[in-house]
């Protein structure tokens, strides 16, 4: 099944645009697991557990694990989820923006080692950073858009003065992520839920792609405007929340209070869409 469809199969199971970020950070761990980066896989795995009938998807972030020389349990929890949750897709959120044979090993890192169905790339250095994942088939690639960080309009709320109508560098990459670059139906784009006149300007420009859209709960988007910004029948969206469920709670009752959240993110997402 390629990515694609395993996410549109996951919304229709699950009633569910809510992705689910696996964050781990030892110090904000419940009581009896806080500040040992040995139980990284033991938290995430509860949470996983909690939540895998709620959710479109999970999105680990590399760095998380990476930092605590936690890559062993990243590839724990990537089996655990395939065995457990094996109807979820996994985005692998790495950011990675190489070109070349680099970008070839980054690509069999988040698809070979770690099992991922999709990726978080940086389209900066053009398509030769992004055709190394599109080799590996029924993967996918989200591409960095209109991020939600302020600092986000440095580059991308600049306008292109070579390309025609001199459009804001985020509606450029939209444009190629929907057209040329495409080629097979394996790009989405990373929007943040922090700008939802934005999500509405490339959901114009890109009607057919999903879209990652991080920023809702702890980073303040607003849920309600993202759905109505993005969402369509025949478009997914994957809102992310990633703090405000894994860390509802910080007592031994962490995974039903991360469970309860997500049911509440999830029926409020769901509810914008009518």
């Amino acid at each position: 099944m390629i990515f694609l469809d395993k996410l549109r199969a996951a919304e229709r199971r699950n009633g569910s645009l809510l992705c689910v970020g696996l964050d781990p950070e030892p110090a904000k761990f419940p009581a009896r697991l806080k500040g040992d980066a040995g139980k990284i896989y033991d938290f995430c795995a509860a949470i996983v557990d909690a939540t895998a009938d709620l959710v479109i998807a999970f999105k680990p972030q590399i760095a998380y694990f990476a930092a605590y020389r936690a890559e062993d349990q990243l590839e724990k929890l990537m089996e655990h989820l395939r065995r457990n949750a094996p109807q979820v897709p996994v985005i692998l959120d790495a950011k990675r923006g190489d070109i070349g044979s680099t970008a070839e090993q980054y690509a069999r890192e988040a698809f070979e080692r770690y099992g991922a169905d999709a990726v978080t790339l940086s389209p900066f250095m053009g398509f030769d950073s992004v055709e190394p994942y599109l080799r590996h088939e029924g993967k996918g690639a989200f591409l960095l858009c209109r991020t939600s960080n302020p600092g986000g309009d440095d580059l991308q709320a600049q306008r292109l003065a070579g390309v025609e109508g001199q459009p804001f560098l985020y509606e450029h990459i939209a444009k190629l992520a929907q057209g040329p670059w495409n080629l097979n139906g394996q790009l989405g784009l990373v929007v943040g839920a922090t700008y939802p006149a934005e999500i509405e300007r490339v959901r114009a420009l890109a009607p057919t792609v999903p879209l990652l859209i991080p920023g809702v709960g702890a980073q303040g988007g607003d849920a309600v405007a993202t759905v109505r910004a993005g969402w369509r029948a025949d478009a997914p969206i994957v809102v992310n929340s990633s703090r405000a469920i894994c860390y509802a709670s910080g007592g031994d009752d962490f995974a039903q209070a991360a469970r309860d959240e997500a049911i509440r993110t999830r029926d409020r997402l769901e509810q914008a869409k009518h």
